[in-house]
């Protein structure tokens, strides 16, 4: 199992985390996701790419 890092921008708000955090662990694969409003640790059988992806789709940067 991985633990991925990734780094977000435009997250501003607990309602923002709270979306960002939904969609994550909604994910196929993923195990757990540590959410926070400038980034988030998640851990399981995911692809970085697709993390981002789904980041992105909610409209927020993510790197």
């Amino acid at each position: 199992m991985a633990r991925i890092a990734l780094t977000f921008e435009q997250v501003d708000s607990a309602e923002d985390v709270n979306r960002i955090t939904t969609a994550l662990m909604e994910m196929d694969g993923v195990e757990e996701a540590e959410v926070g409003r400038h980034g988030a640790d998640v851990e399981g059988r995911v692809r970085r790419e697709a993390l981002l992806q789904t980041i992105q789709a909610l409209g927020y940067k993510a790197h």
